[in-house]
């Protein structure tokens, strides 16, 4: 089997095998701490832009299948971990996640000490890396990564997003027939979701509660947007630095107190900085499907799942308008927060939970909940249809 290094910007090298494509590719090097759901990690298009680190020792056990894929093709730059397993196991897999990573040119390196370089960055902070196991030369390879581009200051979101406007007709998540027609048939509120690189679970955890959806590009007007005559806007997801998206940040602006508005992660940065606030980059981000965070509004503990190397400061928001609703534990970061007179509620984390557990699936059927509050009429609409 062909060698393969990872090199980071500070010098730092680790050397292994070469489990993917044999390629070379540039990223910011961060870790995710999950233990499954390294497919839907491979497809988040969240991850562009970015090399990761999986803690978890043992990856590709279980194989892939299309079910799991967050969208079309894997996004992440590369891959590095303890050890890529050669036999898969599960009777839902159609494809080795050596050979999925392979035909998309994803590098991969395996045989490395990640607990080693998990501390490191831990450590140091993210920094830029190439993975590479065409060109050997550590010497060579630091130099190409202190050479790449930062994903600070720019615009992600309109690299990853949709190129036209569709209706998620894919339908709800996996459930008994009977179940499937029922929530199919509850689907009468018209959400318009704006895709910054949205993730296919979100689309079926909103059908799943009654939503019928229609997907934008990232850089629809806000007057296109209520044009579509939607019960309510979703802000998805999305990769690297909120500041840059200043388009988007005035189309949500524009958007406040016309129709109920929810987002999550980099949605959630977004009307952050539509509400005049600000956001940070962090040393390290948050990547994992265990992090605590503490709800204010009911007193409870949820665990969620997270990816983001951003965040809401929430001391830049005014405490007359802005209520934060969710703290992390682990370090106190803002975790969402909701607005005291305008239908506007956010967060950081991820509901819906792909991969991760399902404490926070509650934010959804909140979301429908908003909508109602909003338009009485509605309610009442559709109440009597059902």
């Amino acid at each position: 089997m062909d060698s393969a290094i990872l090199a980071l910007e500070d010098g730092t090298v680790f050397e292994g095998r070469s489990f993917g494509a044999p390629t070379e590719r540039s990223g910011e090097v961060v870790f995710n701490t999950a233990i499954t759901g390294y497919q839907e990690i491979f497809t988040d298009p969240s991850y562009t832009g970015q090399i990761v680190v999986l803690t978890y020792p043992q990856i590709g056990n279980y194989g892939t299948t299309p079910l799991d894929n967050e969208a079309a093709k894997p996004y992440i730059e590369g891959l590095a971990v303890r050890e890529f397993s050669r036999i898969t196991s599960n009777w839902r897999s159609e494809e080795q996640a050596r050979d999925f990573l392979s035909a998309a040119g994803i590098p991969v390196v395996s045989n490395l000490d990640t607990r080693s370089l998990v501390r490191h960055i831990r450590s140091m902070g993210a920094m830029r890396g190439v993975l590479s196991s065409i060109d050997l030369d550590p010497a060579s390879l630091v130099e190409k990564a202190r050479m790449s581009p930062s994903m600070s200051g720019l615009d992600l979101a309109s690299r990853v997003t949709t190129p036209h406007i569709y209706d998620w007709t894919k339908g709800v998540l996996p459930c008994s027939p009977s179940e499937r027609v029922k929530a199919d048939a509850a689907q009468r509120y018209h959400v318009v979701a704006y895709d910054f690189g949205i993730k296919q679970n979100i689309l079926r955890r909103l059908a799943h509660v009654g939503c019928r959806v229609t997907v934008v590009p990232a850089l629809t007007s806000a007057e296109d947007v209520l044009a579509l005559r939607p019960d309510g806007v979703f802000l998805s997801n999305g990769p690297g630095d909120p500041e840059p998206l200043t388009t988007q940040i005035g189309n949500v602006q524009r958007l406040i107190g016309k129709t109920p508005v929810f987002g999550i992660c980099l949605g959630h940065q977004i009307l952050g900085l539509a509400l005049g606030g600000k956001t940070y980059k962090m040393k390290f981000g948050h990547r994992g499907a265990n992090h605590p965070v503490l709800n204010h509004l009911t007193g409870r503990v949820e665990i969620t799942s997270h990816n983001h190397g951003f965040a809401v400061d929430p001391d830049s928001l005014s405490a007359t308008d802005i209520q934060q609703t969710h703290v992390n534990l682990n370090d106190q970061t803002c975790e969402g927060f909701r607005h005291r007179s305008e239908p506007v509620f956010c967060v950081q984390y991820h509901p819906e939970s792909a991969p991760g557990p399902h404490d926070s699936h509650y934010l959804f059927d909140d979301f429908v909940q908003l909508m109602n509050d909003f338009n009485p009429a509605l309610a009442r609409e559709k109440a009597g249809a059902r």
